[in-house]
């Protein structure tokens, strides 16, 4: 690797379009021109990496856009929530809101309340000794398998295509390296077939199969940083969910049962 090092230096150094003392031949150092001028499999490498990359970025463009959205929506939700006396007036702003993975905790908590209480209301109300009973809850644990059921939903959508970031991080670097191995065997058997070691013949080659690892680089560094970024946040949001879903279960017990 340090000879192909000082290849790559002495190539840089002498310049695009700089003739070889040696062959006086010379050396296309453009790399527009040595990727047009690549091998098929090397130009196949290069085309598998720019896929990954521009999928990576479009996922991480919607993903920015995704957390930005219910951040800010959860905020508001969670202003309103706290409120408001009735869970029917949270229901009733929950589709403005429904960015918020919050906003699917508190529906199917509400839901399972609901069930439970037109169930506990209708029996009775079938009890004429017993006039304006208030309706109770049947089972707070029903209603903290809910939460746990949406919360395991919510998590779901905020995880999803974010592994694929993962995969472009560890699987590109290689696809990367396998380009330029291949394109250093190329360059070798040039060399080989010319007889020369001069820069003029070793040069081009080895620039040529040193730009599949650039573009593996290149696709693999922002898939890490953007990997590890989302995953904090979804664990943000799991935090919060898990504080919500504490919150919500205080107030039924303290009101239904």
């Amino acid at each position: 690797m340090r000879t192909l090092g000082y290849y790559a230096l002495a190539l840089y150094a002498q310049g695009a379009g700089q003739p070889d003392a040696g062959t006086g031949q010379q050396i296309d150092t453009d790399i527009v021109s040595l990727v047009t001028h690549a091998q098929p499999l090397v130009i196949a490498v290069l085309a598998i990496l720019l896929v990954f990359s521009a999928v990576s970025w479009a996922i991480v463009l919607a993903k920015v856009w995704q957390f930005g959205r219910a951040e800010r929506q959860s905020s508001s939700f969670v202003d309103v929530f706290r409120k408001s006396s009735k869970f029917s007036e949270v229901q009733a702003v929950c589709p403005t809101l429904a960015a918020s993975p919050l906003v699917g905790l508190f529906q199917s908590g509400y839901a399972e309340l609901n069930t439970q209480l037109r169930g506990t209301a209708a029996g009775e109300a079938a009890k004429p000794s017993n006039p304006g009973v208030r309706p109770t809850l049947k089972s707070l644990d029903a209603v903290d398998r809910a939460l746990l059921r949406a919360t395991t939903v919510e998590m779901m959508k905020l995880e999803r295509r974010v592994p694929f970031l993962a995969t472009t991080a560890s699987i590109t670097p290689f696809i990367g390296l396998f380009g330029t191995v291949w394109g250093i065997m190329s360059a070798f058997q040039g060399i080989g077939a010319a007889g020369s070691t001069s820069l003029g013949v070793v040069a081009p080659g080895i620039a040529e199969a040193l730009i599949a690892t650039a573009a593996g680089l290149f696709a693999a560094i922002p898939a890490v940083y953007f990997y590890n970024h989302f995953t904090h946040q979804v664990k943000k949001f799991g935090a919060e969910m898990d504080d919500f879903a504490l919150e919500f279960l205080n107030i039924s017990e303290r009101n239904f049962t």
